[in-house]
């Protein structure tokens, strides 16, 4: 996924690779963390598809990337160090917990800066929001 989702974020652009199960994590992360700010929802995970791999992947990466525009335009979800940390980071989800519950290598700010100063969070490339790239790489900020 890459992308410049909204100001909110250290980087201009981000590039990170995220699986699924990441989202689905990310989301409940987001809930529980919300209180009853509504979190929008995820592509379904269906294994009865019709169609071709190709195309089923494209309609998960368009659910997937309707689902960050949501979330980044929401000011509650946008405060969670965990969305920050899921588009502006390599950490995995044990990283990103442990950074999170400040029993991490690193807080949340460095890891960011860390991610920020490498040569793909500086990328020069602007856009205006999250966008999930094929093979599941998240280009976001």
């Amino acid at each position: 996924l890459c992308g410049s989702p909204t100001k909110a974020f250290t980087a201009k652009t981000s590039c990170v690779r995220r699986r699924y199960r990441e989202f689905v994590w990310l989301r409940r992360q987001l809930q529980k963390n919300a209180g009853l700010v509504p979190v929008p929802e995820l592509p379904g995970k269906s294994t009865f598809f019709v169609g071709s791999t190709d195309e089923f992947i494209e309609k998960r990466r368009q659910g997937l990337q309707q689902f960050l525009e949501k979330v980044v335009q929401n000011v509650v979800l946008l405060s969670d160090s965990r969305l920050h940390l899921f588009l502006q980071s390599q950490l995995s989800v044990p990283e990103i917990e442990a950074c999170v519950q400040g029993q991490g290598a690193q807080t949340v700010t460095d890891a960011i800066l860390h991610y920020a100063m490498s040569n793909c969070g500086w990328a020069q490339e602007e856009e205006s929001r999250p966008t999930l790239l094929p093979g599941g790489a998240l280009r976001g900020r």
